[in-house]
C-alpha cells in the first residue's frame, strides 16, 4: 500500500502542494486530475523521491520514501517515472532504448522482453529506428515501453499520452492499461484528458492550488463533483438554480453537463441558441439565459437566437 500522509511541499518559499493526504492498495489506479499548475506533476515527484517535503511522509509497505537529502541518486529503485521529456538516447535504436535496463545475462530472453513490450505499445515495426528519427509520439511510446522493462511496484506517469493521435490513444490506452491490470502493478496517472480517469483508473483526485479536494471513485467523483470547478474538468457543465429547472422554490444549485439538459415543448428554462457545434454523433449547443451561457446538447443543429425550453434530461 502506498500512504500519502500529509504532504506539503514549496518552490523557494511557495507552496505547491499543501497537506495532501491519501492511501493506493497495490495494483490499485489512480487518475489526478486538475487545471494547469495546480501541482499534479510535482506530486508525482514527490512521491518518487526526486524532492524532500517540506512536511508529512510517503510510505510504500513500510518502507518510506526520501529524497534527496537521503540518496545520493534521487528516486526509489520500485517505483519507474515517466516524465513529459521522455529522457531516450537519440543516437541509438528504438529496442536498445527499450532494452537499456535489461540484464544482458541472458541475450535471447532480453529480445524476447524488448519484443513483448514493443507490440504493447505497437511499436514493433520501428525497433532499428533510431530515436532521432521518431515524432514525439513515437518517442512518448517508447519512452512508456522502456519504463515498463523492469515491471515496477509503482508506475507514476506524467500525461503519458499527451502527443500520441487519437486514432493510437484509445488502442494503446487499452493495451497499456490491461497489461498493468494483469501485472497488479499500482499506477498514478497525472492527466488533463478525462478519459484517462473514467474509462482506466479506479480512483480519481482533484486538485486545485495544490491542494486535493476530491478523492472519489473515479464515476463517483463525475457524477457527484463537489463544486463545478471539478465538474468542469470533465468538459462543459451548467451551475442551475433549481427553482428555473422545476417549481423548486429553495434556492438550491445544480450542477448539471450538458447530456443532462433536454429540449421539450414547454419547459420553465427558456434560453437563446447562440452556436451549435456538429459532435459527430450529436450537437453542442451553446445558449444564453439572463446573459448566462448554457451547454446542451441536441440531436440536430438549431437555428441561430432560436427560444428553446429546457428542462433536467
Amino acid at each position: 500500500m502506498l500512504q500519502v500522509q500529509n504532504i506539503s511541499f514549496s518552490y523557494y518559499k511557495t507552496p505547491v502542494v499543501k497537506n495532501i493526504n491519501f492511501t493506493v492498495n497495490k495494483g490499485q489506479h489512480i487518475a489526478i486530475i486538475g487545471e494547469s499548475g495546480c501541482g499534479k506533476s510535482t506530486l508525482l515527484k514527490l512521491i518518487y523521491g526526486l524532492y524532500d517535503l517540506d512536511e508529512g511522509h510517503i510510505f510504500w509497505n513500510n518502507q518510506e520514501i526520501l529524497g534527496p537529502k537521503f540518496h545520493l541518486v534521487p528516486g526509489m529503485p520500485f517505483i519507474k517515472y515517466l516524465s513529459q521529456d521522455f529522457d531516450l538516447m537519440p543516437y541509438t535504436t528504438v529496442e536498445e532504448n527499450v532494452g537499456k535496463f535489461l540484464s544482458n545475462t541472458n541475450p535471447t530472453l532480453k529480445k524476447q522482453r524488448v519484443q513483448e513490450l514493443l507490440a504493447i505499445v505497437e511499436m514493433t515495426k520501428y525497433a532499428t529506428v533510431k530515436a532521432q528519427f521518431l515524432s514525439g509520439g513515437q518517442q512518448q511510446r517508447v519512452a512508456l515501453a522502456r519504463v515498463l522493462a523492469l515491471e515496477p511496484e509503482i508506475l507514476l506517469l506524467d500525461e503519458p499520452f499527451s502527443q500520441i493521435d487519437n486514432f493510437r490513444k484509445n488502442s494503446l490506452r487499452r493495451n497499456l492499461f490491461a497489461y498493468l491490470k494483469a501485472k497488479e502493478i499500482t499506477v498514478i496517472v497525472a492527466t488533463h484528458d478525462s478519459t484517462d480517469a473514467l474509462s482506466f483508473a479506479d480512483q480519481t483526485l482533484a486538485l486545485l492550488n495544490g491542494e486535493l479536494i476530491q478523492n472519489s471513485p473515479s464515476m463517483d467523483l463525475y457524477h457527484h463533483p463537489v463544486n463545478q470547478y471539478v465538474a468542469s474538468l470533465f468538459g462543459e457543465v451548467n451551475e442551475l438554480p433549481l427553482s428555473q429547472l422545476t417549481f423548486d422554490e429553495t434556492e438550491q444549485t445544480v450542477l448539471l453537463y450538458p447530456h443532462q439538459l433536454m429540449v421539450v415543448a414547454n419547459g420553465l428554462l427558456k434560453v437563446i441558441v447562440k452556436k451549435s457545434y456538429f459532435k459527430g454523433s450529436h450537437y453542442l449547443i451553446k445558449a444564453v439565459f439572463n446573459r448566462k451561457v448554457i451547454f446542451f446538447e441536441h440531436d440536430t443543429e438549431l437555428d441561430l437566437n432560436q427560444e428553446v425550453s429546457l428542462m433536467m434530461a
